[in-house]
């Protein structure tokens, strides 16, 4: 494998510290995406195969994957397939990494769901730009801490809503609801997801009713007016998600 790299120099601010899972059983390789997130600003764990990548993600979820295909047992596009089915996280961000530079195993991870795909041998540093677009790019569209949109403004700081100049009362619970959809603009999310993403609680205590209430609530706070848009959407058979604006 070919490495090259002149150290990051990207700035590292407490935004930056994202978390990166390296997913790969070449140990060299590991060690060299390693060092080259890290002098980028990124926090960085490993796994040297499929069912340890699995336990890292179960243990504490990165903010995006870096996976090779080829791997011991569990295979990447395995891992991918179990990612993108597990309806109680919130989507991971995932780069591929590849020794085959074939269209059919691209296609593949790209179906599955994979955000990038590079094929090996290739620089650290271009894998930390791509790794650096994919953050941009699945990072939430704010639609809160600005100018009212339709007369509804979110205040995270605040944590005050105002709509169409009016203080909303809302619970703590109402809030983080909204700031989390408002935040994701057009993204469909399970109650599962919700539970997970808002309520952080053990899977034991929660219950897909206490999201359906809560956006009963929100609706019946935010939307009461018939000549209000209607932002919180139901998916049958799916979940909710917060309408962009027109």
């Amino acid at each position: 494998m070919r490495f090259r790299s002149t150290g990051g120099t990207a700035e590292v601010t407490p935004s930056a510290r994202r978390r990166i899972l390296v997913v790969d059983d070449d140990e060299r390789v590991r060690t060299v995406v390693t060092w080259q997130l890290e002098a980028d600003g990124f926090l960085v764990t490993e796994a040297g195969d499929g069912r340890a990548a699995l336990d890292r993600i179960a243990e504490q979820a990165p903010d995006l994957m870096v996976l090779d295909l080829s791997l011991p047992g569990l295979g990447g596009l395995d891992v991918l397939r179990r990612v993108r089915l597990d309806q109680a996280r919130p989507p991971l961000p995932v780069v591929v990494l590849s020794g085959r530079s074939g269209e059919t195993d691209r296609i593949i991870g790209l179906d599955l769901g994979a955000d990038d795909y590079l094929v090996k041998p290739f620089s650290p540093e271009e894998l930390a730009a791509r790794v650096r677009s994919v953050l941009r790019r699945s990072a939430p569209v704010a639609t809160v801490d600005g100018a009212a949109e339709d007369g509804l403004r979110i205040d995270t700081a605040a944590r005050q809503v105002v709509l169409d100049g009016a203080f909303v009362e809302l619970t703590a619970k109402e809030f983080d609801l909204l700031v989390f959809l408002a935040q994701h603009p057009g993204q469909v999310f399970t109650r599962a997801q919700l539970l997970r993403a808002v309520w952080r609680s053990s899977p034991g205590w929660q219950s897909d009713a206490t999201v359906t209430e809560h956006i009963h609530r929100l609706r019946a706070k935010l939307e009461a007016d018939p000549g209000r848009p209607r932002r919180l959407r139901t998916v049958r058979g799916v979940g909710y998600r917060w309408e962009r604006t027109p």
